[in-house]
């Protein structure tokens, strides 16, 4: 199945791009030879990402909810959200400390939780943030990112489709999957 066209308000991502996208942001930080101890993402957007970049850096992965996008379907950013406690698989959060997320949008996530990780867990000697994307209009700059987006289109990610399925129409979904991939 094709995906629309790209424009300066849609940017429409498939599998591949998405899973390339996290792979070059990996290579990035390699890159950089920085070294970092662990890793926290912010759920939901960060959790693929954080997994994957995770795995590849064998370290510790810290899961940290936030939401501030429920207004108007998930399409407006509202108040923020940051959860209580983090969720880390092995150890405290200490150390050199990358934040994974998926985008940095209008930074006002990014800046607000960079300030509470700071105060919230002193042993973190420093912190680094690193996206996918960076849109033009943010008020922070991530450290790592793969692409800037200077006209901050809404990014089409493509596990959202998951956003309006629920699990009563999954019979019907999966078979109407199955069928367009037997068309290709």
């Amino acid at each position: 199945m094709s995906l629309p066209p790209n424009t300066d308000s849609d940017l429409w991502v498939s599998w591949d791009q998405y899973n390339e996208l996290i792979e070059k942001l990996a290579l990035q930080v390699h890159e950089s030879g920085w070294k970092f101890d662990k890793i926290v993402c912010l759920a939901r957007g960060g959790m693929r990402v954080g997994d994957v970049i995770s795995r590849i850096y064998d370290v510790p992965l810290g899961i940290l909810a936030t939401s501030s996008y429920r207004e108007a379907a998930g399409t407006e950013q509202g108040s923020l959200d940051i959860a209580q406690f983090i969720t880390i698989t092995r150890g405290t959060l200490d150390g050199n400390v990358l934040l994974i997320d998926d985008m940095v949008d209008t930074g006002m996530t990014f800046k607000r939780v960079r300030d509470h990780l700071r105060t919230q867990f002193p042993a973190i000697t420093e912190l680094r943030t690193g996206v996918l994307w960076w849109k033009g209009h943010s008020t922070v700059t991530p450290d790592y990112y793969v692409e800037q987006l200077p006209t901050n289109p809404w990014i089409h990610q493509p596990f959202e489709d998951y956003d309006t399925i629920r699990p009563q129409q999954l019979e019907a979904w999966i078979r109407k999957g199955k069928s367009t991939k037997q068309e290709d």
